[in-house]
């Protein structure tokens, strides 16, 4: 199996802590030969995990892809609204591309990223993970072998966590969507996808409903301050960052505004940065809570709800067939058959590698349809992307229009006018 090489733009928690580490663990498949990283210490971490010398290590995607071709591969992991730029650049250097979700929250660079990797005929793969896990892979792998019969409706929740919210969607890098995405793309783009996958029928339309309804000013309580550490009621809040970041269970987060867990740095941290900023006055805007409803072209029906304020962060599927029914959450899956009453329980393995094996396994699969590819379609190409993408786009647009249904087709052609006169 031939070794392919690879360069890194983005060396931050998904690009360096999720993806790369497969060069690390499999070193005659992939090799990182470049990296492009703006913050020094992570660059610098990379590099020398991955034996990159200096020349070859670079502030930014412009400098690194200014040079000529110097790998197969180019994995970008940048900020969602600074995927675009990179991407097509890397793209008209015949780079295959693999790129963290989402593709940008914009749909016209979306059909323009999908466009520019079919004029160069090279590979644009979106990091869509969970379609790479043993876990939806075998309740993909039960759908088609049709154990439930006819798909009716599925049920999706995306129980995000009162913590993972806290510090992802409310102080940390996807809180404000004039910065970074919507909610339902930010987050809850896989769902979008896992759906429009599963269900394996056009979405024909969508509307939905959510808000920032708790994190917000309105709610602070009296007596709060702008920073956890400077606040009265801090010990009474379950948001408290301090509560968080300098215990054992959460403490690996801090890892996003310090290198070191010494509880000195991540007190600083918590002074400085915004993940120490009280969860009522951040400048977040993205909603906490969202619900969306689909309808597909075979009259079948999904609802998605997404919601910051459970316990445990997980996600859980109820899909109805005609002949059956199908419940799966954390690792195991429960048919249950209409015919003879047989329920049967599938229990997935633990795996180690992050998302449930997908951080892993996609970038295996990629590898794999580099190797192997002549144009064709894969499971995570753009072209399945941006379906997947547009159901969202169209849900933020009928949230943001109290709720009013859109039609998937009239909405996507209404794009594709725009992009030809752009």
């Amino acid at each position: 199996m031939a070794q392919l090489t690879a360069i890194l733009i983005g060396a931050g928690a998904r690009g360096a802590g999720s993806y790369a580490p497969f060069a690390l663990d499999y070193p005659h498949e992939l090799k990182f030969v470049a990296v492009a990283e703006p913050d020094a210490n992570r660059r610098e971490k990379f590099a020398k995990q991955h034996n990159i010398p200096e020349e070859m290590s670079f502030e930014s995607w412009e400098q690194l892809l200014a040079n000529p071709k110097l790998a197969d591969i180019a994995v970008i992991c940048t900020m969602d609204r600074m995927h675009f730029h990179p991407t097509i650049q890397a793209l008209n250097n015949k780079y295959h591309v693999l790129l963290e979700k989402p593709m940008s929250p914009d749909p016209l660079e979306c059909l323009q990223m999908e466009q520019a990797a079919r004029e160069n005929n090279v590979l644009l793969s979106i990091c869509h993970v969970l379609r790479y896990t043993p876990f939806w892979s075998k309740i993909k792998q039960i759908l088609s072998d049709g154990h439930i019969g006819d798909i009716v409706s599925i049920q999706l929740n995306e129980n995000v966590g009162y913590w993972h919210i806290a510090h992802s969607f409310v102080r940390g890098n996807w809180n404000n969507s004039d910065t970074s995405s919507p909610m339902i793309l930010a987050k809850s783009c896989h769902d979008m996808d896992v759906l429009s996958w599963l269900m394996d029928q056009p979405c024909v339309r969508v509307n939905s409903y959510g808000s920032l309804m708790h994190f917000n000013e309105a709610n602070a309580p009296e007596g709060s301050a702008d920073r956890c550490l400077d606040c009265a009621v801090e010990t009474t809040c379950p948001y408290s960052a301090p509560r968080f970041y300098l215990s054992e269970q959460f403490k690996g987060w801090a890892r996003h505004f310090t290198p070191e867990l010494t509880k000195e740095n991540i007190v600083q941290g918590l002074r400085e940065t915004n993940y120490g900023r009280c969860v009522y006055k951040s400048d977040n805007n993205v909603v906490d809570h969202q619900v969306v409803g689909m309808e597909f072209a075979n009259g079948a029906t999904a609802m998605f709800s997404m919601c910051g304020f459970t316990f445990e962060q997980e996600r859980r599927i109820q899909i109805m067939g005609t002949r059956g029914e199908l419940r799966g959450d954390d690792d195991k899956i429960t048919l249950f058959d209409f015919l003879t009453h047989q329920k049967t329980e599938i229990t997935i393995p633990s795996q180690s590698s992050g998302h449930g094996g997908g951080d892993a396994g996609i970038v295996r699969s990629f590898l794999t349809d580099v190797r192997n590819y002549h144009g064709q379609e894969t499971l995570t190409s753009a072209v399945a992307s941006v379906r997947s993408h547009l159901m969202a786009f169209a849900a933020e647009a009928s949230r943001l229009d109290g709720g009013k249904s859109i039609e998937l087709t009239a909405y996507a052609e209404e794009l594709m006018k725009q992009s030809v006169t752009k």
